[in-house]
């Protein structure tokens, strides 16, 4: 287990963390959040014995092996396969040694080294490393390239595959979704709920967080607050917390007020000033309660749009593309006024590329495309993140966008973004990737667009922002076009979905979860030939005449039915069993939301109530890895 004893940490002269005591234990997966600046890098750093606490103790186990991912890749000739094998150093060592052992033909050490790589299940690393990869969207030609030849987000990427497939006891993840596409995050959802060892994860999605994390440990006041579940769990006990903690205060407050006017009312009687100063001594020993900080909300909304307009732009059989490279070929797609539609689709099969064609970044190779004369997009992207001005204010950048617009109206307008004050005057080159991408945002709203496109808006935006944009999309009366790996944002915002597949957009029937089915189905693509289908195909004979007679058929089919017996029994068993434990889940879940239960006097039934629904989460996931599994068992016999 890690254990903080009296902790204090330091930014130079910041102090992050002050006088802290936690424990956190081995088989916990945990979320760390907290608003930006609070010092969630720096626990990291801490951990990895790059920083050291100015006060107190980090007690940890010295044998324990760390794992995170490195924030830098070198433009490395080694392919990605090869340089994600690199970040596993038991195996490279192994790989290493034995090489010099073949090389003077020394066969005992041959063997030792065979040995080893045994132990440590070396021999089928390559192609764990090749499955982490396809999960993060890599392609095989792409696990061959050099890394040198990758773009900085597939270099992030691949920096993440080589801290998970290294041995570790404590992996560290800081923000792993920001370059992921939402097919690599359901990916790596489902990789850490099943990972053996202590997780911590620092993340402004909440989805994400709620899809493993046992645990939510909170930054707050300089302080850390260990909650049990995840994040949807942690947010209502914070709520219940800060209710009583705000009952507590103004009742202390009714204490301190009514001892403050007996003090100021006797201290100067003779006769009173004995039980004066005795209620002077209570109030300066009184442990004080102290208001609960709410913090700053973001405020910002869209501005009214033309209502009257029908449609907003017509693609009839478009073909787009780069030069003579065609991407997408007849696309058909009617935009309407205040449609919300969610782009699905792997990385690479032109979702930007659509949303580029529709906003007029691109232009057709081929086919009808009308706009309204009315029609105007606002687009949102990580390139015109870097595209500011960054030797100006938000102030200049909102200024920028009109003749006539007034230092105080773009001051008041900017407040609804989160900058206030001097920082409406600050230069950009200073501002985090979150602040320049609000600064984006605040541009592209105050343009009153009545159409959005939206590409991965929230790789920057804590959870706080990315709940107001929800918020301010949800009450947007023009159209939207998002592509997100924020599974929160879309189930919030968007009513369709489109998939972008094969050079080919179409309406996708279903939500998310058949989307993730989807891909799981589709996971090596149309042209990838399954061991089912070579089978089925080594069981017909020439010019497709049965290869076998009537009676083995029979007899095939009778072992066929035995075979699956147990496995649909078992099957029935666990759907049971599932729905059991999801109706108990359910119990517990409303209990968990009630105010009643955080009461002092139930501080037991809380405590038993996380542990059952810890169980329950866990029994849960386990049964649904068997549903999985027995279901795709059955499915092979047919």
């Amino acid at each position: 287990m890690i254990r903080f004893k009296q902790l204090s940490l330091f930014q130079g002269s910041l102090p992050l963390l002050k006088d802290v005591s936690q424990t956190l234990y081995p088989d916990q997966k945990i979320g760390v959040v907290g608003k930006n600046g609070c010092g969630k890098s720096s626990l990291f750093s801490m951990l990895r014995n790059e920083l050291a606490p100015e006060q107190g103790a980090l007690e940890f186990p010295p044998k324990w092996r760390i794992s995170s991912a490195k924030q830098e890749t070198p433009a490395s000739p080694l392919s990605a396969l090869d340089y994600v094998l690199s970040g596993h150093t038991e195996y490279q060592q192994i790989q290493q040694a034995l090489k010099e052992a073949e090389s003077a033909e020394d066969g005992l050490a041959i063997a030792n080294q065979h040995a080893k790589l045994d132990a440590i299940n070396g021999w089928s690393l390559p192609a764990l490393a090749a499955k982490m990869l396809t999960g993060l969207s890599f392609t095989e030609e792409q696990m061959q390239s050099p890394v040198s030849e990758l773009s900085g987000g597939w270099r992030m990427r691949l920096n993440l595959a080589q801290a998970l497939i290294q041995p570790a006891e404590l992996l560290l993840l800081d923000e792993p979704t920001n370059h992921l596409d939402l097919e690599a995050v359901l990916w790596l959802e489902s990789y850490l709920r099943s990972y053996d060892g202590m997780l911590l994860t620092i993340s402004h999605d909440r989805d994400f967080l709620d899809s493993f994390c046992s645990h939510i440990l909170h930054f707050e006041n300089q302080g850390l607050t260990c909650y049990s579940g995840n994040y949807s769990q942690f947010e209502k006990q914070k709520h219940a917390k800060q209710v009583l903690q705000q009952a507590e205060f103004e009742k202390q407050q009714k204490e301190i007020e009514h001892l403050e006017s007996f003090i100021n009312r006797f201290k100067a009687k003779a006769s009173k000033a004995t039980q004066a100063q005795s209620r002077v001594k209570a109030l300066d020993k009184m442990d004080k309660v102290s208001a609960v900080q709410i913090r700053q909300k973001f405020g910002f909304e869209f501005k009214p749009i033309n209502k009257n307009i029908t449609e907003l732009i017509d693609l009839d059989k478009v073909q787009v593309g780069y030069g003579d490279i065609t991407i997408l070929s007849n696309v058909i797609m009617r935009i309407l006024a205040g449609q919300r539609i969610g782009l699905l689709g792997r990385n690479g099969e032109g979702k930007s590329t659509l949303i580029k064609l529709i906003c007029g970044e691109l232009e057709k190779q081929a086919g009808e495309l009308n706009r309204n004369k009315h029609f105007k997009a606002g687009y949102f992207a990580q390139h015109q993140v870097e595209q500011l001005n960054i030797d100006q204010s938000p102030i200049w950048h909102i200024q920028s966008l009109g003749d006539d617009i007034s230092e105080q109206q773009a001051r008041n307008f900017l407040g609804g973004f989160a900058f206030n004050g001097d920082k409406t005057l600050d230069k950009v080159k200073g501002f985090s990737g979150g602040e320049k991408a609000r600064l984006v945002l605040a541009m592209i709203t105050w343009q009153a667009p009545n159409l959005l496109l939206l590409d991965e808006p929230t790789n920057h935006f804590d959870i706080e922002m990315r709940e107001a944009l929800a918020l301010s999309l949800q009450n947007y009366e023009g159209a939207v076009i998002l592509v997100a790996h924020d599974k929160n944002l879309l189930e919030s915002v968007v009513d369709e979905f489109w998939l972008v597949n094969d050079g080919q957009v179409n309406p996708f029937k279903g939500d998310l979860n058949a989307y993730q089915k989807w891909l799981n189905d589709n996971r090596w693509g149309k042209d990838k030939t399954t061991d089912t289908d070579v089978s089925a195909k080594q069981n017909q004979s020439v010019e497709g005449q049965p290869a076998f007679s009537r009676k083995d058929q029979k007899r095939m089919e009778a072992e066929l039915r035995k075979q699956k017996a147990p496995l649909s029994n078992r099957l029935k068993k666990v759907d049971k069993e599932m729905h059991d434990l999801q109706q108990q889940q359910t119990k517990l879940e409303t209990l968990l939301a009630s105010s009643e239960i955080y009461e002092e006097n139930n501080k037991q039934q809380l405590a038993d109530s996380m542990q059952r629904s810890k169980e329950l989460s866990q029994t849960l996931e386990a049964l649904e890895e068997e549903w999985f599994e027995l279901t795709e068992k059955l499915e092979a016999f047919d």
